[in-house]
């Protein structure tokens, strides 16, 4: 057995030895269009860039060493010397087309890296010179969730909640932190025989490990060093060495900042473990972490031949930061200048200008009889893929439109088309400096003063609730175009200039549908945003609209790839499949004065919030598959504008009548023409009973039908004046005042009062025959 087992070890590492030959040799051959070209997200293939042979793998240890040794805790419980304090690595150029280093850099504060020149001369093993070192690999996909919980083992566990499944970098807990959804692999006993390890289910280099401690309210755990090793059999383990000892990496100071460590050399293995040494003296062996790894060529690994999948896009994938967004946005509109149009709603706290781009074959200007629609991303600076996805959709919209795409073309031409890819562009700048896997969870989440954007809007629940709820009203209570209260409007509210530049850009343009991208989860949430209850932090809180706004987030989940994958892995804590990757967001949690509730009761606009992903802040390498994964949900909620009803409200004399009122029988919930008098009403396939009204004229309704084929039904009004307001209008053309009926009443009345009373008077003073002759006689009244 002994030998069958040696040999069977000789026949791998021969068999290794041979595909990393290959890997130097067929350079060319691997840029083929075949199978290869799945193997990684990034635009030019690692594997396509002439590199050494990396380190092959070692032969098994003696035993009592690896992951089985003892050794005393108190002199690991410091971090290394030599990797206290990095020095801040030159930046790199954004536009080179090679995938980026892990995190973008290693300069912000808390992020640790050892020395590669250091750890090359220390390690005796294979030299590796300090670029091959340095070459960025992706994450394997812990945060994203490309790596299953059927990869993640470790030695032992607390509880479920607390299972290696959980060990998932910038994993969020539960409010509850209970036996199911907490924030970290936490081992069941603390001491030094404890671990965690992956599975990458093929031959991969790993260069690198990133961790961070539990995500906890109460608790403080984190672990503050540990050792690194790998297996190609997941018994047999070699341990990453530091010259002739094995390399203890300096750990977490605190349970939130990731920290990255790169390994001295690349490893080859399929897994990797992770063995803490030390950790908070208060606290408990708690982690989460993400591998940086560039799979391997393997022709014969079918499985991820299956699972993996590429785009025929020629987009660019790849991080924008602010200067890069504006050179994007330009360049699309040189290419497309008779359909976009760039312009800015206002700027940011910083200064930066807040750029939005129209789509449309008439830009600059509204079409009667043509809906608005507009998509927004990052309001909160660190969920970047909103952002990504928003440039790569103007890229494609062009593209397609000039290859003539029917579909596109229909929308184009159909549809005024608004995309405001950065509402927060300050806090975006603050997470990119972070990087994708360095960010942590919340960093430039808020605007430059502190402000959550997603939030700051006024509060028109409680007003609208509050007046509904009240006895004895004077006059039926609005449903819609709820008046800003004016305490919001002045100088001294707790408003971010990001807000009141949207508010304007709202009621400057008659939206009808929007989308706001944000990122950490996979749903799509819709109003209300804000529970009813004041007792109640979870509460079903529907809209007069409720129906049209679940088909609306139906839309858009159902044809995403994996938002109504009842199979797929819940992100954090919630599990969205009971329908179908919605939610209604007030019993998700609730939020006062949030941007979907502001645009439902304040303007014409149905506003939803699409969570696009996991993770907020993925791998440039993760973006083409992002990409498909949402390209077709964006058109089709696009299409959505296009359902319902829609005309015109005119006068007799053919004049569109602005302000008008649209009712909907039944829905308590009214919207109101634009300024040509044009109107869209969002509404389900079915028959409605419609109802156009406005000042000074009558009301006039119609029974509209709404199809399920797509195209919204035309159902237009014409209104004739009031007697009042015709004999206004004469009177105001001939230069006088109009006669006010009430008070005509009131002087005809005073004229019968006067008349009657001269009638009573004569009969006291005129004559009357007297009853005794035929003579007549005056009478005296006394």
């Amino acid at each position: 057995m002994a030998r069958r087992g040696a040999a069977a070890l000789a026949l791998a590492l021969g068999l290794l030895a041979v595909a990393l030959a290959r890997v130097g040799a067929q350079g060319a051959a691997l840029q083929a269009p075949d199978y290869y070209v799945q193997e990684t997200w990034s635009r030019e293939p690692y594997y396509a860039r002439p590199e050494p042979e990396p380190e092959p793998f070692s032969p098994p240890l003696p035993a009592g060493t690896g992951n089985g040794e003892r050794e005393p805790r108190p002199p690991e419980s410091r971090p290394p010397k030599t990797a206290t304090k990095p020095k801040k690595a030159p930046k790199r150029e954004r536009l080179a087309p090679e995938a980026p280093p892990p995190g973008k850099n290693s300069s912000r504060k808390g992020v640790r890296t050892k020395s590669s020149e250091k750890a090359a001369s220390d390690d005796h093993s294979v030299p590796v010179a300090r670029d091959e070192v340095r070459e960025g690999c992706p994450p394997l996909g812990l945060e994203t969730l490309k790596i299953t919980d059927f990869q993640l083992h470790a030695s032992t566990s607390k509880r479920y909640g607390l299972g290696a499944h959980r060990g998932r970098l910038n994993i969020q807990a539960g409010i509850n932190e209970n036996d199911f959804y907490d924030g970290a692999w936490c081992a069941g006993r603390n001491d030094l025989h404890q671990w965690i390890e992956v599975d990458a289910r093929r031959l991969t280099k790993f260069t690198g490990v990133i961790t961070q401690g539990r995500n906890s309210l109460w608790l403080s755990d984190w672990v503050t060093s540990y050792k690194v090793m790998v297996s190609n059999d997941s018994h047999t383990w070699v341990t990453v060495k530091n010259g002739s000892g094995d390399m203890i990496f300096e750990g977490n100071s605190e349970k939130e900042i990731p920290v990255l460590n790169e390994l001295p050399v690349p490893m080859v293995a399929r897994y990797i473990r992770i063995n803490p040494r030390s950790w908070f003296d208060n606290g408990s062996i708690c982690m989460r972490m993400e591998i940086l790894g560039c799979p391997l060529p393997d022709p014969n690994n079918y499985y991820h031949r299956r699972n993996e999948m590429t785009t025929t896009d020629d987009l660019d994938f790849k991080h924008h930061n602010y200067k890069e967004m504006r050179q994007l946005m330009k360049v699309v509109n040189e290419m497309c200048p008779n359909i976009t149009r760039i312009y800015n709603i206002g700027k940011s706290h910083q200064g930066l200008k807040l750029y939005a781009v129209e789509i449309s074959d008439h830009p600059g200007e509204h079409e009667v009889g043509e809906p608005e629609f507009h998509y927004m991303a990052g309001a909160h600076g660190n969920e970047v893929l909103g952002r990504e996805l928003m440039l790569l959709l103007l890229q494609f919209l062009c593209q397609e439109y000039l290859a003539g795409n029917p579909r596109i073309v229909h929308l184009v031409e159909e549809t005024r088309i608004h995309i405001l890819p950065s509402l927060n562009p300050d806090g975006y700048e603050k997470a990119y400096e972070g990087g994708s896997e360095l960010g942590g969870w919340s960093l430039g989440r808020w605007t430059h003063d502190g402000i959550d954007i997603n939030n700051n809007f006024p509060d028109l629940n409680t007003l609208l609730w509050e007046a509904e709820d009240r006895q004895n009203l004077p006059r039926k209570v609005p449903n819609h175009y709820i008046a800003i209260p004016e305490w919001f409007l002045s100088e001294n509210a707790t408003v971010a200039v990001e807000t009141r530049a949207v508010i304007a850009w709202m009621e400057k343009i008659p939206f009808v549908l929007g989308g706001n991208l944000q990122g950490g989860e996979l749903v799509v949430a819709y109003p209300y945003d804000m529970v009813r209850s004041l007792w109640k932090t979870q509460e079903h809180s529907p809209t007069p609209d409720d129906h049209v706004f679940r088909w609306l987030a139906y839309s858009y989940a159902s044809t995403h790839r994996l938002m109504t994958d009842a199979r797929r892995r819940v992100c954090h804590t919630e599990d969205f499949q009971k329908e179908d990757g919605t939610v209604n967001g007030a019993s998700w949690h609730t939020v006062a004065g949030s941007l979907n509730d502001f645009s439902y009761l304040h303007t014409n606009c149905f506003e939803l919030s699409i969570y696009v992903g996991c993770d907020k802040y993925p791998h440039e390498s993760e973006l083409p598959e992002e990409w498909e994964n949402n390209r077709e949900s964006l058109i089709v909620f696009m299409e959505q504008v296009h359902r319902g009803i829609k005309g015109m409200v005119r006068d007799a004399h053919g004049k569109g009548i602005p302000n008008a009122i649209i009712s909907v029988e039944g829905v308590n919930h009214d919207i109101r023409t634009a300024s040509d008098g044009d109107y869209w009403r969002l509404l389900n396939p079915g028959e409605y009973v419609v109802t156009a009204k406005a000042e000074g004229f009558t009301s006039s309704t119609k029974n509209c039908m709404v199809g399920y084929d797509m195209g919204a039904t035309r159902c237009d009004f014409t209104l004739s004046k009031t007697n009042l307001a015709r004999i206004r209008e004469i009177m105001e053309k001939f230069g006088k005042q109009p006669v006010s009926l009430p008070a005509r009443r009131l002087k005809l009345r005073g004229r019968k009062r006067r008349q009657r009373g001269e009638i009573g008077r004569r009969l006291c003073f005129g004559t009357s025959r007297s009853p005794g002759g035929p003579g007549t006689h005056a009478v005296l009244g006394s």
